[in-house]
């Protein structure tokens, strides 16, 4: 195939449960079988720590890449024929993106809170298996305009003000 494509994407706690996941493939026809690879693939990624950088590893004829933070688990699965890097920049502008709508607070409460962005966030990315965006600040403003009813959590700050406060988070961390 042409386009290069991912197969799924999940967010799962610390324990290996669901936070949120798509998938894009009939790889795993049946939710069991979705079931099963989630179990397998947080099992296998564990003992690893891909806190800091964003880890690769190759499983059941896949290529993953994935990234913790606090108590959530982010994997992007592409095939082996993918590019690693496309696969790992679908990460980031998840994770990013996410990271941004949660204003930093990324873990499990938050997300749990928040689904319906995370959501958004992950039809922004990716349709139909087929890469749309990467680019975390367009992934937010989407999903942004999408959610804009009042009840969103970006309602109380614009995206500009959210984009600043993330990217003032960013400066911070890269400096210390």
């Amino acid at each position: 195939d042409c386009c290069p494509s991912v197969k799924n994407i999940l967010l799962l706690d610390s324990e290996g449960k669901r936070v949120a996941v798509k998938y894009f493939s009939d790889e795993w026809p049946t939710n069991n079988s979705k079931l099963a690879f989630e179990k397998a693939l947080f099992a296998k990624t564990l003992r690893t720590n891909a806190r800091m950088e964003a880890e690769i590893v190759m499983f059941q004829d896949n290529i993953v890449v994935y990234k913790f933070v606090q108590d959530l688990h982010f994997f992007v699965t592409g095939g082996d024929h993918e590019n690693e890097l496309l696969l790992a920049a679908v990460l980031q502008g998840f994770f990013d993106a996410v990271t941004l709508l949660l204003r930093n607070n990324v873990d499990k409460r938050e997300a749990l809170e928040n689904l319906d962005l995370i959501f958004l966030c992950l039809d922004e990315i990716v349709d139909q298996g087929i890469i749309l965006e990467t680019d975390p600040s367009v992934i937010a403003g989407k999903v942004a305009i999408h959610s804009m009813d009042g009840a969103a959590p970006l309602a109380e700050q614009t995206i500009s003000q959210a984009l600043a406060t993330a990217r003032e988070h960013l400066t911070r961390t890269l400096l210390t």
